[in-house]
């Protein structure tokens, strides 16, 4: 039963063929022009900086699976980084409860998300941009414009610490064992399945008997969910919580998953897709930075590789229909 089940972890998806071309052809182009590039020390230091953002895009691919999107999910990090960051540090909470607490704030600006989208029938785009306003507000009203900081070595251990024997960060560690989850539960689970449907064809799911409204706000509450553990990592591994944390980031999850195949139509792509997309992005912000690239050119240059993946995109959708 365990070799069936590895056999297929390691099945190759058609899908990936191309996003793992270019991964590969980036790596060999930095690789040749920088030496520093192919060290280890640097391969291992591009892993921890997309963590962040392939936590996130984990949430953001199953949104975008069903046809949506989350504008939200930077603003709902920030937001649960101040919260848990007032619990532990402003009033001496135990991060078992704090953790928690700020994971469950999370979840519920993904549901109410959820629920605006499949129950009141708004946009996407309109109920999580009203969200993303509303968190970050929220963020910085709590905390009043300051940063949180002095955390303890028990609760930084998950940004900053290493697996007991290894040296392998335990950051990378979450990040592959959330995407090694999540792949499951889309391919090989009836929810992935539903979840698909609804992104091909919402009212020919909705008329075969599948509630909707159920897996829709499922996914936009998942999404808050790892915004908000995206965020424990990210003030563990800063040991701060600011509430302008997170900015951009919903670009970078949508540009994460769009450049590993997923479609903003919804119905196709697959997580570990979107894991490579995460990774092209890391490794091209590595190279520039490498390569003394101005970090306001590098704004310029990652627009434009989302804006060809958008584009890649809309021609594989014109060629499906």
């Amino acid at each position: 039963m365990t070799e069936n089940v590895l056999r297929r972890f390691a099945r190759i998806d058609k899908s990936n063929i191309t996003p793992a071309i270019v991964l590969a052809a980036l790596c060999l182009i930095l690789a040749v022009i920088s030496p520093t590039f192919r060290t280890q020390d640097n391969l291992v230091n591009i892993l921890q900086q997309v963590t962040i953002n392939a936590i996130i895009a984990v949430g953001m691919t199953l949104v975008i699976f069903t046809g949506g999107v989350d504008l939200s999910v930077g603003s709902v990090l920030g937001l649960s980084g101040i919260v848990m960051g007032i619990m532990i540090v402003d009033n001496k909470m135990s991060p078992l409860i704090a953790v928690p607490v700020a994971i469950a704030l999370g979840a519920a600006c993904g549901f109410v998300n959820g629920i605006l989208i499949s129950k009141l029938k708004l946009q996407p785009m309109i109920a999580t941009l009203a969200m993303m306003s509303m968190a970050r507000g929220a963020a910085l009203t709590l905390a009043n414009g300051k940063t949180i900081t002095g955390y303890s070595k028990e609760f930084t251990w998950i940004g900053q610490g290493t697996i007991p024997g290894t040296g392998i960060p335990v950051q990378i560690v979450l990040m592959l064992a959330l995407y090694v989850g999540f792949y499951y539960l889309m391919k090989y689970r009836k929810t992935g399945r539903y979840i698909y449907a609804i992104g091909g064809n919402e009212e020919a799911t909705r008329l075969s008997g599948i509630n909707v409204v159920k897996y829709k706000t499922l996914t936009y509450t998942l999404a808050g969910t790892l915004a908000a553990l995206a965020s424990f990592v990210l003030v563990a591994k800063l040991n701060s919580a600011q509430p302008i944390a997170g900015q951009d980031y919903e670009l970078d999850a949508i540009a994460s998953a769009v450049i590993g195949g997923a479609s903003l139509l919804g119905g196709s792509g697959n997580m570990w897709g979107t894991l490579m997309g995460a990774i092209i992005i890391g490794v091209i912000r590595n190279g520039l930075n490498l390569l003394n690239v101005s970090s306001n050119l590098q704004k310029l240059i990652l627009g434009i590789i989302i804006l060809i993946a958008i584009l890649t995109d809309a021609l594989r959708n014109r060629k499906r229909a």
